[in-house]
Parts: C-alpha cells; structure tokens; sequence
C-alpha cells in the first residue's frame, strides 16, 4: 500500500480507484485486438461456403466466348486468323479457373467442348442470331466487366488471375473492332 493509499484509509475515506500502470495498459492494449480477432474467428461456419465460388461462372463465360469463337470461325473462316488466339486464350482461361477452383477446394463448373456447343442446334422455335466479330467482341466484352466487377471482392490470392483474364478479355475486345 503507499503513501496516498494509507492516508486516504486513515481519514475514513475510502481507497481510490486503482490506477492501471503504462505497462498494464499495453499488455491489454495488445491482447485485445488478438482476443478479437480469434473471437471473431469463432463466429460459425464461413460465409462463403453459402454460396458457389465465383470462378465457377467465369470459367463457364470462358468456355461459352471460346464455343462463340469457334462458331465464329466455322461460319467465317477468314476470321479465323483474328478469332482463334482468343478462342485458344479463353479455353486457357477456364482451365486455369478450374484449377483455382480446385486448388481451393471446390469442384470445377462443367466442361463444354467449344465444338459440341458450337455444334448444338438452336432450341426449336428460334432462330439463332448470326454469329459474328461483333457477337463475340460483345462476349468477350461482357466477360472482361464481369470479371472486372468480381476482384474488388476477391481474396488477394485470387486478384492476380481474375483481374489478368479481365486484362486479357478488354485487349481481345479492343483488338476485334
């Protein structure tokens, strides 16, 4: 007990509050956030295990740009100097989601030859449009924004692929004008 403490008690007043020291507050000043955090930690299940992995959806955008690319080219064959580089990337980019997908854990979306859905006739009762540039620059396009969208949301890790197909996928659009 010190001083002030023995005095306070000798009037009849009672103790004052005791005083947490420098070292006291920084032991608990850093405890606290680690307390926080493995306490977070413990909040149930993740999140994201509710929903599919969104790779899933651009791994089938890619596959469906390089079936649209392949028909391009079946019923242009001049194009297909321009068409099959992108037509090749994008088959690359699927794998490479697939792998991601799987390295994470989850099972790969389907794999559709570019061929067979090329191949595969229009549902009766429409008429499928042509295929052409403009067609397959309007996927590739739509493909590139959405991959786009999708990093800002993604774990770092994930960043460097989506937003490089994205990179890849707004080139081809440009370049097929």
């Amino acid at each position: 007990m010190n001083d002030a403490t023995a005095a306070r008690r000798g009037a009849g007043l009672p103790a004052a509050a005791p005083i947490v020291g420098r070292r006291r507050f920084l032991q608990i000043a850093l405890v606290l956030p680690a307390a926080a955090t493995v306490l977070g930690g413990c909040g149930g299940q993740d999140r994201r295990a509710d929903r599919p992995d969104p790779l899933i959806a651009l791994a089938d955008a890619a596959r469906a740009d390089a079936a649209l690319a392949a028909a391009a080219i079946a019923a242009a064959p001049a194009l297909a100097t321009r068409i099959d580089p992108l037509r090749e990337a994008r088959i690359e980019h699927a794998a490479a989601f697939d792998a991601e997908v799987v390295r994470m854990g989850g099972v790969p979306g389907t794999a559709v030859s570019p061929a067979a859905t090329a191949a595969a006739p229009p549902p009766t009762g429409t008429a499928a449009p042509p295929v052409t540039l403009a067609r397959v620059r309007e996927a590739v396009a739509a493909s590139q924004v959405g991959a786009a969208e999708l990093v800002e949301n993604l774990p770092a890790e994930r960043v460097g692929l989506v937003a490089s197909v994205a990179a890849c996928c707004a080139t081809y659009a440009a370049l097929l004008t």
